[in-house]
């Protein structure tokens, strides 16, 4: 027993030989301590009720205020500040990374001055000896030394280390530094061995970022302070795309204002924050702001003719509604000179194109013509720039026929079978059909229309395909159709009377006085259907009430009407 009591005593003197834990009195203290403990801090975390939610501690890695903690303190918070030693408290505005499988976070403090920052050293070696730096509101500091046990390896290129301190709760997230007063690693607690402590490299947290999928993040997610952008201006682009839809309009104005301040050299920043100020405005208010945007996106702008071209785009958008106060330096003139000098620059289509709706809607139809049959010939020809040119033809009042080419122009660059986003452009051939005459194809068309939408039509479509059924002598498809339309919109009198019309068409006089009275019951100063009954009437040899419903749709203000009085009733 004595033998064995002798061992264990033996091992445990042989135990502090090796992991000697030292607090140096102040006397002993490193030269460089009194100015390393003013980089570290207290930390205290609020939850979404404005409670108290952790304390931790931290410390300051950069002059500017940025600092590392561990995650644990953070996660749940809504808002935190940081607590001195001179007992001066500054709140945290910025998280800009976490990792909470190492339980390690970066973030800003929002501190107007430079503050004392400790330096980060690239490695510590077995053996080194460490000094644990607390934070501290006395006077007489201390610090407490000890040694690295081991080093393992975090990521194939960090540190991670096994050191000789027994660490109570209140020097988590302190700094461990070297004989040189240079961090090398965050002070964590062991969790079974209350005699070693471990250390994760404090270039690990300094390189934490905000990627590119920070927004879905988790661990950032439950932190309720704001976030900063990706380091990379392209994944911080990324970024901004994938939260404009996710964020209210309030945190995506910020987020603008931040990559903005981020990276002010991008013309993305700028031109983004004026879209979203076009978009955003109400009474005028931020249209000024959004043209000195657009002035500083073409000062730093790399592509010069690129910026002129959002420019230029966002102008047109402008201009495109109605507006109290409209900002007079923002005109169709304007936005022409720019994209004029953005092609001027570097001749792409798509600048081109920007330049025909531009002249279009300044109704200079001839110069619109020419730039859309300069895209047209182009690599970016597509059915929307030929339906530009077609949309232009039918204003200057070209030859019909040469309207119908340039439309199936327009339809065989669409995909076969049709599908819904071209859907659209085979409608508009159906229209163009029926004004050349070409009644049969329009109904093709309007079939196809049909089968693209898979039915999800409306009721004009069905008036539509009515007119062209009925001009084709398709006349039960005609009846079909518009039965159809007056079942969605029952209370519509101009498709009630061509119902009455198209009965009488095929012979079926009785139906149309029926269908007709009941038009009337529903509007009886719809003018049209008394001239309509009147000529079912004309067949049913009623001379005398046909009369009397012409003279009542001539009083209704049916300008048709006294042709049928001149006609039948003389």
């Amino acid at each position: 027993m004595t033998t064995r009591i002798m061992k264990t005593k033996l091992f445990f003197i042989f135990f502090l030989s090796i992991f000697t834990i030292q607090t140096i009195s102040s006397e002993n203290n490193p030269k460089w301590l009194e100015k390393a403990e003013r980089a570290v801090f207290s930390i205290i975390t609020y939850d979404n009720q404005d409670k108290i939610l952790n304390n931790g501690n931290g410390f300051f890695i950069s002059s500017d205020g940025i600092a590392l903690s561990d995650y644990t303190t953070f996660k749940g918070a809504k808002r935190a500040v940081v607590v001195m030693s001179d007992g001066k408290q500054y709140p945290v505005t910025l998280i800009m990374g976490a990792n909470d499988l190492y339980d390690v976070i970066k973030f800003r403090v929002g501190i107007a001055k430079s503050v004392n920052a400790l330096s980060l050293a690239s490695a510590g070696s077995v053996g080194n000896d460490v000094y644990l730096i607390p934070y501290s509101t006395q006077k007489s500091r201390s610090v407490t030394s000890g040694k690295v046990n081991a080093i393992t390896k975090v990521e194939s290129k960090y540190n991670y280390y096994t050191l000789s301190y027994n660490l109570d709760d209140k020097m988590v997230s302190c700094p461990i530094a070297n004989s040189e007063g240079e961090v090398i690693a965050l002070a964590q607690k062991s969790t079974s061995d209350k005699t070693i402590s471990y250390g994760l490299d404090a270039t690990f947290g300094s390189s934490l970022s905000i990627g590119i999928l920070g927004s879905n993040d988790a661990n950032l997610k439950a932190i309720g302070i704001k976030k900063d952008l990706p380091d990379e201006e392209s994944q911080a682009l990324v970024s901004l795309y994938m939260s404009s839809s996710i964020m209210s309009n309030e945190e995506y104005t910020e987020l603008l204002n931040d990559f903005v301040s981020k990276f002010p050299n991008s013309a993305d920043g700028y031109l983004k924050r004026a879209e979203n100020e076009v978009r955003t405005d109400k009474d005028g208010s931020l249209i000024a702001a959004a043209d000195k945007d657009l002035a500083s996106a073409l000062k730093v702008a790399q592509h010069r003719d690129d910026a002129l071209y959002n420019t230029a785009k966002l102008i047109f958008q402008y201009l495109q509604t109605t507006h109290q106060t409209p900002y007079k330096e923002w005109t169709l003139d304007k936005a022409i000179s720019d994209i004029r000098e953005a092609i001027s620059i570097n001749p792409l289509p798509i600048y081109t194109q920007t330049e025909g709706d531009l002249l279009f809607a300044q109704k200079n139809y001839n110069d619109a013509l020419i730039s859309f049959q300069k895209v047209n010939k182009s690599n970016i020809a597509s059915a929307a720039s030929y339906y530009s040119t077609v949309l232009t033809m039918q204003m200057l009042k070209s030859d019909q026929k040469e309207i119908v080419a340039m439309m199936d122009s327009c339809i065989n660059l669409c995909p076969k079978p049709i599908t819904r986003d071209a859907a659209a452009y085979v409608f508009a051939r159906g229209q163009i059909y029926m004004d050349a005459g070409m009644f049969r194809q329009a109904l093709l068309d309007y079939n196809t229309y049909y089968d693209a939408v898979n039915g999800n039509v409306n009721d004009l479509f069905y008036y539509y395909r009515e007119q062209a059924a009925n001009k084709a002598k398709q006349y039960q498809q005609a009846l079909d159709d518009i039965q159809a339309a007056i079942d969605h919109n029952p209370k519509e009198m101009l498709y009630r009377v061509e119902q009455g019309a198209m009965n009488l068409r095929v012979g079926r006089v009785d139906t149309a006085v029926k269908q007709l009275q009941d038009a009337i019951k529903i509007d009886s100063k719809y003018a049209e259907v008394y001239r309509i009954l009147g000529l079912c009437q004309i067949e049913q040899k009623k001379k005398e009430e046909a009369c009397a419903n012409f003279a009542k749709a001539k009083e209704l203000g049916d300008e048709n009407a006294q042709a049928m009085i001149d006609k039948y009733c003389k």
